[in-house]
């Protein structure tokens, strides 16, 4: 269980209506490397981790990237709100509109949907924080592309910081990765 403070992690403007890149920034609400896949990732494979800190490490970052969804589902929601059907049109994402207005769906930059086979839960604690290490490192590079995108200086302040918190989390599983390391290695004496 969680608590829920009703506000965002990281404050969200947009500048205004930019259906193009918001196209663009969705693919880290649905995509392959975006939070909803890290989430899901991390909140599921805390079961098979042998120490309690390495637990609370995957329920802690698990956590976060649920955060970081909700701030990218604002931005893509801010970017289309206002957009009239020509900018729609133009920016290429008809289809979309046409299955869900404007609403949120987890879909990557082409509308593909999320599937379940973006993430990986092997149930080994070692094998599984290298796969982890590897999802944050992916997601960083795909929000230094989104910044290079970026025509908007508020978004490209959030897309920014989002991309510092991915390193954050990669450091913090490199840091949990050696603690199992040294935890799997220890002699264990009962």
């Amino acid at each position: 269980m969680w608590v829920y403070d009703k506000k965002l992690q990281f404050p969200v403007r947009v500048s205004g209506p930019n259906p193009k890149l918001a196209k663009s920034v969705i693919t880290q609400y649905g995509g392959p490397d975006g939070e909803l896949a890290a989430s899901l990732r991390y909140l599921t494979q805390r079961y098979t981790m042998p120490t309690g800190r390495s637990i609370a490490t995957l329920t802690d970052i698990g956590t976060e990237e649920l955060a970081h969804m909700e701030i990218v589902a604002a931005l893509v929601y801010g970017l289309t709100q206002g957009a009239s059907i020509e900018q729609i049109k133009a920016a290429g994402m008809d289809g979309y509109y046409a299955d869900h207005d404007k609403a949120l769906y987890f879909v990557n930059g082409d509308g593909v949907p999320w599937t379940a086979s973006y993430i990986q839960s092997k149930g080994d604690p070692i094998t599984d924080l290298h796969e982890n290490m590897a999802a944050e490192q992916k997601a960083r590079s795909t929000y230094e592309y989104l910044i290079q995108l970026s025509d908007d200086p508020e978004v490209t302040r959030v897309l920014c910081w989002l991309r510092e918190r991915e390193v954050v989390h990669f450091q913090r599983f490199g840091e949990t990765l050696n603690h199992v390391q040294e935890y799997l290695d220890s002699r264990k004496v009962f």
